[in-house]
Order: structure tokens, then C-alpha cells, then sequence
């Protein structure tokens, strides 16, 4: 790691919450992709009515584990249980802190015997790579790099997402017959261009489809045999710039705030942390302010994860997250924003003075760790994250945590833009806020998603 530590970086800033919050990073990037293929509204509905292909070679961090120790190194540090996982399965892997909040979370995947990947944002990467180094699991690391830390742009893996109604006849045709029975969150194999190619059973933006991954040598030929199967099943690219929208409707919240800023049990970790890294320069954005750091933390609870806890095993945080018990205090939303008052705001961008803050389409994040309050009754009633456009259903969206007692169904309103004309963060200008009406909605929000996805990924229940 670096010379100076994120422990040395916030001793020297004196808040963690100034710091982050006037951080020079913007949103997390999504690099080396092209931004548009054809327009990203099209790219938007490829996924709900046709198919769309995913190019997510770039944006993830990769970290293989291999050794022995390996399911021992992974249980002391997951929520999840290991006690049924095995070759050719997968799991949403999520880390706490001490005191239960998320630090971080990826898609791990058991690839053969002593040998898993975890692909992610990398927050819960280095928690897996410390406690590895630090507390002498046997096991041997090898770690790819997201191209936004990587900027040659080559990978170990290319990685490709195939989504929609016709994705599976895509698959079948570039497969040269009928594909494999491969169970949800689970992996196979099949056979596209001559090449064998690891398949997984997965799904963004809530329909249905296949996420395939191989030696990047062998990734654009991959790709072009794709690209040609789909040719007459509305098979499109989709860009950069409309990506991350899936998840609006699907359901997963990709930006909590890791929580390693604070307290004593942590200090070691923060000094084995680089000053610039991940969590060294990740922004917070939004119109939620507090003076601790800690109220940014956020619990598995707070991101539907609570299904996949499970104290079959000793690991950090279980302690906590025994205490906080089964009866949550806040629950996953789906926020969908008032057409009027959104059109208002933007309006403002033609009025003298200052503007509204600027809602960015498709995708309005402008932070790394975006955090907007949410109003109803007399006060503060939860907190909204990820936010954008759905073409698919004509609205803005956002995904959110409310308080149990809020109904679906209820009207609330969004505080959008921050306080006293903005941060210092250069993507955020001068402006002023304003209050969104939005209506307390399911989450996944996609019907497909709600009612085809495997009970707790995205949903209400859990995959152990």
C-alpha cells in the first residue's frame, strides 16, 4: 500500500465528514466503455424488452483467494454462512465492522476447489486482503485492479452481462444449441466462439439472462460472437453513461459509505489503508448532513442484506449485529420522484440566479457516497442513495431506506442539493435545494425483478 495512511490523512483533515464530503472525486467511474452505442434511453429498454449486453470488464475490482485457509479466511469476515458453499456456487459477500455496519460488499464466486473471486467495488477487497495478510490465513492473493486504478486498461477476465427477453435465445444461438441448466447464482460452462466460457447465473437489471467471463485475450472475440447471435434478437450494447441504471430497477444499493472511518478497533486497519485510495478519496454528496461520520454507516438491515446474516459461524460484527436483532428500524425502498416537481427543478436552469442542482440524466449521482434526506411529517424519515432515470418507466428513481412505520405507497419529499450553495467538490456548482415529492415504492421496482429473482438477492429473503 502507500507510503501515507487513510489513519494519517484523517488526522491530519480533523473531520471525517468535511473531508469526504469536499473530497475532489466525483461519482464512481465506469471507464474504457463507450458512454453511448446507439442513445441510452434505446440501451434502457434493450434490457426491459429485448436484450442488452453489458460490458463490465473495467469498473470492478478483482481479488483471487487461494489456499487452504480459504473458507476459513472468508467465514471470520462474512456475514454469510459457508457451510454450503462449494465449487460453481456463488454469493453476495458482505463485511462489517466491529459494531455491524457495512464496510463493504462483492460478488464471490467459488471458481474451483480453494479458489474463489471476489468482483466489486473494492472496500470489501482490502478488508479480505488485510485480514489475510495480518492474521496468517494460508492462502495466496492475486489482485486486478479496476481500470480506474489500473489505467492500461488490460484485465485478467473480460466480463459480460447478458440481459433481457431474448438474452437466453442470444446465448443459445452463439452456443450453437440449447444452453445448460444453471441454477440461480450458480455457475456453468458454455461455448461461444470455439471457447469455453464460464457462465453465471445472475441478473442486474431484473430480467432474465447469463453473465459470461474468460482470459481477456479471448474477450473481443467473445464479444463480436455475441454481438452477431444477437443481431436479429435486439440485442445492444449498452454505454457507460446508462450502466449503473439497471440498478434502479433491480434493486441493489452499490454506494454505501464504508465504515472504517472511526473507532479504535479500526485504527489498524485505517493505518494499513492508503491515504489515497478507495476510501481515502471517496466524496459524500447530498443533502444529509450530520456531524459524525457514523451516521453515514449503514447497516444490513438498511441495504436488504439482513437475510443473508446468518450466526452459524464467529465473525466480525456478529456480536453487534446479535444485539441489533431481527426487528429492523428502517427498510429498503424504491423512492419514485414527482414528474412535476423534477421538471420544476430542472426548469430553474433557465431562471436568473441560482439554479437547482443540476439532476444529471440518466444518472444524477454526483458523489461517490450519495446521501439525500427524506422528509415526512414532522422531520427526517430515512435517507436516499443511487438515483436516475428510468426510461423504462418514465420516472426518476431513487433506491432509499425509511423508517418501518413509512407505508408503501406514502407520499414523501426528497431534499435535493446540499446546503449553503455546495460543497467544494468541483462536479458540484453553486445552487440552491429544493424538496421532490416522491412516492414510497417496492424495491426491486421492476415487476420482473420482484417476482423472478431468487427469494433474498434484491428481495426479501435470503441466499445463504
Amino acid at each position: 500500500m502507500s507510503d501515507r495512511s487513510l489513519e494519517e490523512k484523517l488526522q491530519s483533515a480533523g473531520d471525517p465528514v468535511e473531508m469526504t464530503r469536499n473530497s475532489q472525486i466525483g461519482p464512481y467511474v465506469y471507464p474504457m466503455v463507450a458512454s453511448e452505442f446507439s442513445n441510452w434511453r434505446d440501451e434502457q429498454v434493450a434490457w426491459r424488452e429485448t436484450c442488452a449486453l453489458f460490458d463490465q470488464s473495467h469498473h470492478m475490482t478483482d481479488l483471487t483467494i487461494e489456499g487452504p485457509d480459504v473458507i476459513k479466511l472468508l467465514s471470520a469476515l462474512g456475514v454469510n454462512s459457508f457451510a454450503k458453499f462449494e465449487p460453481n456456487k456463488a454469493k453476495q459477500f458482505v463485511a462489517c465492522n466491529p459494531d455491524g455496519y457495512v464496510i463493504g460488499d462483492g460478488i464471490l464466486f467459488y471458481l474451483d476447489q480453494n479458489k474463489v473471486r471476489l468482483v466489486g467495488r473494492p472496500s470489501a477487497h482490502n478488508w479480505v486482503q488485510y485480514h489475510a495478510e495480518k492474521d496468517g490465513y494460508d492462502v495466496e492473493l492475486d489482485r486486478d485492479e479496476r481500470t480506474a486504478a489500473n489505467p492500461s486498461g488490460r484485465r485478467e477476465f473480460y466480463r459480460y452481462q447478458l440481459q433481457g427477453p431474448t438474452a437466453i435465445q442470444v446465448l443459445e444461438k452463439a452456443n450453437g444449441g440449447p444452453l445448460p441448466e444453471i441454477k440461480f447464482f450458480n455457475l456453468g460452462e458454455i461455448s461461444i466462439a470455439g471457447r469455453t466460457v464460464r457462465a453465471f447465473h445472475h441478473g442486474m437489471s431484473g430480467a432474465p439472462g447469463l453473465e459470461v467471463f474468460g482470459p481477456w485475450e479471448e474477450g473481443e472475440e467473445i464479444k463480436a460472437a455475441i454481438v452477431e447471435a444477437g443481431e436479429e434478437l435486439g440485442l445492444a450494447q449498452v454505454g457507460s453513461r446508462v450502466y449503473a441504471t439497471n440498478t434502479l430497477e433491480s434493486g441493489w444499493i452499490p454506494s454505501p459509505m464504508p465504515a472504517v472511518f472511526t473507532g479504535d478497533e479500526m485504527k489498524a486497519y485505517r493505518q494499513w489503508l492508503p491515504a489515497e485510495g478507495y476510501e481515502g478519496t471517496g466524496s459524500l454528496g447530498g443533502s444529509f448532513y450530520a456531524d459524525e461520520i457514523e451516521a453515514y454507516y449503514l447497516t444490513p438491515h438498511d441495504l436488504g442484506y439482513w437475510p443473508m446474516v446468518k450466526f452459524d459461524h464467529e465473525f466480525v460484527g456478529r456480536e453487534a449485529l446479535e444485539s441489533l436483532g431481527e426487528e429492523p428500524t428502517r427498510k429498503k425502498v424504491t423512492l419514485a420522484w414527482n414528474g412535476e416537481d423534477v421538471a420544476h427543478a430542472m426548469g430553474s436552469l433557465f431562471e436568473k440566479g441560482d439554479a437547482v442542482k443540476y439532476i444529471d440524466l440518466p444518472l444524477s449521482n454526483y458523489s461517490t457516497w450519495p446521501y439525500d434526506k427524506v422528509l415526512g411529517g414532522d422531520g427526517v424519515v430515512g435517507l436516499s442513495t443511487f438515483s436516475g432515470y428510468s426510461y423504462n418507466e418514465r420516472s426518476m428513481l431513487s433506491l432509499a431506506m425509511v423508517d418501518v412505520d413509512v407505508e408503501i405507497g406514502a407520499e414523501v419529499a426528497l431534499v435535493w442539493g446540499e446546503e449553503g450553495g455546495g460543497s467544494a467538490k468541483p462536479v458540484v456548482e453553486r445552487h440552491r435545494q429544493a424538496e421532490i415529492r416522491a412516492i414510497v415504492s417496492p424495491c426491486p421496482y421492476s415487476e420482473v425483478a420482484r417476482t423472478t429473482y431468487h427469494e433474498g438477492w434484491r428481495t426479501t429473503a435470503g441466499v445463504s
